[in-house]
């Protein structure tokens, strides 16, 4: 018993000098690297300078072009006013609607600075309802394109050089369009202007010009109290030059 006692004594004694346990926390493993392809950010391409900017700088220098006036003596004294009529019936369908309204906008801007003016790209497109990106496939840029392509503006080093009077359309034109429209446009050659109907409709205009009507419905105005088409066209443009 003594033995036995001595050994469980003694294996008591050894027991209790253990150190406890070792409770320190396993360390996270290391964490896995990733291929620099994976890694990297991905990069994408800004279509426009305004994509490009970085927050807060959205307001950017807006993109702007030159309009001066178009001077051509012959054009400019028989020529239509792109208001007119003539260029409503006859070159709208040459130009298509956006350009003739472009074409419409950028006049009216040389009537009020002669010498020529700045124009916003951006704003005069979203102002008429239409896209504008940089280059040459918004529908704004190609309407501007077709106003160069028939010859009514040309390309400057800044900007364009704008007819401020319409010429005639041209036979290949015309023979492209309908039937009734290149009747119509024969029947306005044809037709000649009598002095007692252009003093009747000169009397009209100026009752409407002192009645503070503008000047871009004079011609539509005379027409609608049954004076023809070229007198009207001639009066109104008369008034214009004033």
């Amino acid at each position: 018993m003594t033995s036995i006692d001595a050994i469980s004594s003694t294996d008591t004694t050894s027991t209790s000098k253990l150190s406890p346990p070792d409770r320190r926390p396993i360390p996270p493993p290391p964490p896995r690297i990733r291929p620099a392809s994976a890694t990297a950010a991905p990069t994408t391409t800004p279509t426009t300078a305004r994509e490009a900017a970085p927050a807060g700088h959205g307001d950017l220098e807006p993109c702007t072009v030159v309009i001066r006036p178009w001077i051509d003596p012959l054009v400019d004294d028989d020529g239509h006013d792109p208001r007119s009529r003539y260029v409503e019936q006859f070159w709208l369908g040459v130009l298509g609607p956006t350009a003739t309204w472009i074409l419409r906008r950028l006049v009216a801007g040389l009537e009020r600075h002669p010498e020529g003016y700045q124009l916003d790209l951006a704003l005069t497109a979203k102002m008429m309802g239409l896209s504008y990106t940089a280059g040459r496939s918004s529908p704004f840029s190609k309407a501007l394109q077709r106003c160069t392509m028939f010859g009514l503006a040309h390309q400057t080093s800044d900007g364009l050089a704008v007819r401020r009077r319409i010429p005639p359309v041209a036979h290949r034109h015309l023979r492209r369009m309908p039937d009734a429209v290149q009747s119509a446009h024969d029947e306005w050659q044809r037709s000649s202007i009598t002095i007692d109907a252009l003093s009747r409709a000169h009397r009209i205009a100026l009752a409407m010009l002192e009645s503070g009507d503008d000047l871009a419905v004079i011609e539509h105005q005379l027409v609608a109290v049954g004076i023809d088409d070229q007198t009207a066209a001639e009066v109104a443009d008369n008034a214009c030059r004033l």
